[in-house]
C-alpha cells in the first residue's frame, strides 16, 4: 500500500500524508463504481447538468481554499492557482450548460428505413490519471464531459496532489454526483493496471509522461479498453516578424514561465527569423532575469518553485548536459541557495541535434532559441521532434502567419498567442504528444457508444 505524501516545494517540509488504497479494496472500488454508472446513467440529463453547474459555484465560492491548497503542494503562484480554478469552473460550467445540447439523437439519412438514429450513450466506469501540474483543471476537462455523459469515474491523482484531489471529490459530491459515480482514490500505478483488468472497467484517460502514458495503454490495450492519452510536448514558438520586439518578448517569457515552465504545451523552442534573433535573445535574457522567483503564496511573485527538488535537479541536469555538449547558457539553470525547489530561469542558444536537449522535452522555466533564416527552415525545425502538442506562429500578417501554421505537425496551432485553453476548444496532439480529444464537443466524442438505432417498417 502507497502512501500519498504533501511535501510543500517551497519549504521542502511534510504537510500532510495521506495512507494509500489497500489491494484488497481494488475490486471493490471498480464494483462501487459499477454500481454508480447504473444509478448516474439513469439520472435524467438535465439533473446531471445541475450537478455540474452547481460544481462550477462552488469551485467560485471555494476559490481561496482551492487555489490555497495547490500553491501548497505543488508550488503554483497565488494569481495562477487563483486564474486554475476559474478555468476549473469555467469548464463544469460549459459542460453544464451546452453538453445536454451535444447528446440529442442525431438522425442520418434512413437510406431506405423509415428511420436511423444515432445516440450519444455513456460507456460505463472510467479511470482517470491524472498529473500534478494543473491539478483541478486537468481533472475538470476529463471529469466534466464524462460525468454530464453519464458515465462513473475513478479518480488517480498525482501523489504530490493528494489534498487537492480529496477537495475535488468533496466539492463534486457536495453538487450532488453520486459518490460512487466519482470515487476518488489514493492508488498506485500497478493498483491501475488491475483496475484496468477489472470487467467494469470500461475506459482510461491519462495525462502525463510518455513512459507512464505507454503503460497505461499497453494495459488498456491488453483489456479491450479504451484509452486517451495527453503527454509531452516540446511546442515551437516560431518568430517571422513582429512591429514590437518588447511586446513579443514579453508574451513569449510569460508562456514560458507560466508554472514554472512546468506545461506540456509550453513554448519550449523559439524559432527567430535571422533578423530578429539578437533582438530577441537579448529581450528573452532581460526578462528572465527580470522575473521575480520566489514564495508562491507571495500574489508579486511570477515564478515559483518547481514541484519538488528531484524535479528541480533534472531540469538542472538536463541543462549542464546542454552546456558540456556545447549549447550556450545565456542566463540560470542552477538551483537557487535555500530551502524549495527553486531554479534560476535559463535561456539556452546554439542547440544542435546531436545534443539530448534538441530532442527532449525540458519541463521547467528554460527557453532554448534557434536562428532560422526563412520560413521553411522553420517549419522543417519545428516539425524535427516526436512530439506534436501544439505550436505557434507569430507576424504582423496573420495570412503568411496562417500558412505556416497550417504546416506545424501538432494538434494545437495559434496565431500571435500560444497555448489558449477555453472550454469549448478542443486539446490534445499527435505522434509522441498522444491520441484523443479532450473539451469542447471533441470531449464529449471519446468515451461513448455512438449507438444506431434503425427502424424499418413491416
Amino acid at each position: 500500500m502507497s502512501t500519498y505524501v504533501t511535501t510543500n516545494p517551497t519549504t521542502g517540509t511534510t504537510e500532510q500524508q495521506f495512507p494509500g488504497l489497500s489491494d484488497d479494496q481494488i475490486s471493490v472500488v471498480a464494483e462501487r463504481a459499477a454500481e454508480g454508472f447504473e444509478e448516474w446513467r439513469r439520472t435524467p440529463v438535465a439533473e446531471r447538468a445541475r450537478a455540474l453547474a452547481r460544481t462550477a459555484d462552488l469551485y467560485e465560492e471555494r476559490a481561496t481554499e482551492l487555489a490555497t491548497a495547490i500553491t501548497k503542494e505543488m508550488g503554483k503562484p497565488a494569481r495562477e492557482a487563483a486564474g486554475e480554478v476559474q478555468l476549473a469552473a469555467d469548464i463544469y460550467r460549459w459542460y453544464a450548460e451546452h453538453g445536454p445540447d451535444l447528446l440529442t439523437p442525431e438522425r442520418l439519412d434512413p437510406q431506405g428505413a423509415e428511420e436511423s438514429v444515432v445516440q450519444t450513450l455513456p460507456i460505463g466506469p472510467l479511470v482517470g490519471v491524472m498529473p500534478w501540474n494543473y491539478p483541478y483543471y486537468q481533472v475538470a476537462r476529463f471529469a466534466a464531459p464524462n460525468l454530464l455523459l453519464g458515465n462513473s469515474i475513478i479518480l488517480k491523482h498525482a501523489s504530490i496532489c493528494a489534498a487537492s484531489s480529496k477537495l475535488m471529490a468533496d466539492v463534486l459530491h457536495e453538487a450532488s454526483v453520486p459518490e460512487n459515480a466519482y470515487i476518488n482514490v489514493y492508488a498506485s500505478s500497478g493498483q491501475i493496471a488491475e483496475l484496468l483488468a477489472h470487467p467494469a472497467i470500461r475506459g482510461v484517460s491519462l495525462t502525463g509522461s510518455e513512459r507512464a502514458g505507454a503503460a497505461v495503454a499497453t494495459e488498456a490495450a491488453k483489456n479491450l479498453k479504451k484509452s486517451v492519452l495527453e503527454l509531452g510536448g516540446s511546442d515551437p514558438f516560431i518568430l517571422l516578424d513582429t512591429d514590437d520586439m518588447a511586446e513579443t518578448v514579453r508574451a513569449a517569457a510569460r508562456a514560458r514561465l507560466s508554472n514554472a515552465g512546468q506545461a506540456c504545451n509550453s513554448p519550449k523552442r523559439f524559432i527567430v527569423l535571422d533578423d530578429l534573433y539578437d533582438d530577441f535573445v537579448q529581450g528573452l535574457v532581460a526578462e528572465f532575469e527580470r522575473a521575480v522567483v520566489g514564495d508562491p503564496s507571495d500574489p508579486e511573485t511570477e515564478v515559483g518553485p518547481l514541484s519538488s527538488v528531484t524535479a528541480r535537479d533534472t531540469v538542472a541536469d538536463q541543462i549542464s548536459t546542454a552546456v558540456r555538449q556545447g549549447a550556450t547558457l545565456h542566463t540560470g539553470g542552477k538551483p537557487l541557495d535555500g530551502d524549495g525547489a527553486f531554479l534560476a530561469p535559463a535561456v539556452l542558444t546554439g542547440i544542435t541535434p546531436e545534443m539530448d536537449a534538441y530532442s527532449e522535452e525540458i519541463f521547467g522555466p528554460a527557453a532554448m532559441v534557434y536562428r532560422v533564416s526563412s520560413a521553411d527552415e522553420a517549419v522543417r525545425l519545428a516539425n524535427d521532434v516526436d512530439f506534436g502538442l501544439s505550436g505557434s506562429v507569430w507576424s504582423t500578417d496573420t495570412g503568411r502567419a496562417a500558412e505556416v501554421a497550417d504546416r506545424l505537425d501538432v494538434g494545437m496551432a495559434y496565431i500571435n498567442e500560444h497555448g489558449t485553453t477555453l472550454p469549448g476548444l478542443p486539446f490534445g496532439g499527435v505522434n509522441r504528444s498522444g491520441y484523443g480529444r479532450e473539451l469542447g464537443r471533441w470531449g464529449m466524442g471519446e468515451f461513448v457508444n455512438a449507438k444506431l438505432r434503425r427502424t424499418t417498417a413491416r
